[in-house]
C-alpha cells in the first residue's frame, strides 16, 4: 500500500509520500519506484537493494540503486520547483506545512507500522520516531512567527557603513542517507 497524500498548497497540488510496501503479495515484493514531479516512476537501474523485515527476515521490498540519470532528474525537478517555491510567500508555505502535519498525525499508525516492518523497531519506538518527525514540522509550522526568516541590520557599525543581511532560499540541496 502506499500512504500518499495530495495537498494543495495554492500552486496546485503536491504529492507527499511514504512509500510503505509492506502490503504487497509475499510471492512478489515490489520494486518502489521514484518519485518525481508529484509521481511514481519506475526506475531504469538493475541494481536492486532489498529491504527485509529484521524480525521476521522476510522480504519486503525491492528499493532500486537510483542512476545517475535519474539522479540529475530528480535535482532538475526540484531545481525547477524551486524556482516558484522560493516566492510563495511564507503564510501560504506555513498552510502546506500545517497541512502535512494534519496527514502525519491521521496516519501515525500506518507509517509507525512500516517503520516496524522495515527497520525492526517495536511498534512503540516506531511511534516515536514518528513524533519526532511531527515535532519537526510542527516547527516548521511556527517559522512565520518566530525569529528563523528575519534578516538583520545593524547601523552605524563603521563610519559611514550600515549593515544588512537577508536570508534567502538557498535552493536544491541533498541528503544520501545509510
Amino acid at each position: 500500500m502506499l500512504f500518499a497524500r495530495r495537498i494543495n498548497s495554492g500552486l496546485g497540488r503536491r504529492l507527499f509520500s511514504a512509500s510503505s510496501a509492506i502490503q504487497t503479495p509475499p510471492s512478489a515484493p515490489r520494486v518502489v519506484p521514484n518519485l518525481l514531479d508529484g509521481r511514481t516512476v519506475a526506475s531504469s537501474s538493475t541494481k536492486l537493494i532489498p529491504v527485509h523485515d529484521p524480525a521476521t527476515n522476510k522480504l519486503v521490498c525491492h528499493v532500486p540503486e537510483s542512476t545517475p540519470v535519474e539522479m540529475a532528474a530528480a535535482v532538475e525537478s526540484a531545481a525547477r520547483a524551486f524556482k516558484t517555491w522560493r516566492d510563495v510567500p511564507v503564510q501560504r508555505k506555513q498552510r502546506v506545512m500545517f497541512e502535512l502535519q494534519g496527514l502525519i498525525r491521521a496516519s501515525t499508525d500506518e507509517l509507525a507500522a512500516s517503520i516496524t516492518r522495515e527497520q525492526g523497531k517495536t511498534l512503540a519506538d516506531a511511534r516515536g520516531d514518528v513524533f519526532r518527525g511531527l515535532e519537526v514540522v510542527e516547527s516548521a509550522c511556527g517559522v512565520a512567527n518566530g525569529d528563523w526568516l528575519k534578516g538583520q541590520s545593524l547601523m552605524n557599525l563603521a563610519t559611514g557603513l550600515d549593515c544588512v543581511s537577508f536570508r534567502e532560499p538557498l535552493g536544491v540541496t541533498a541528503v544520501k542517507g545509510p
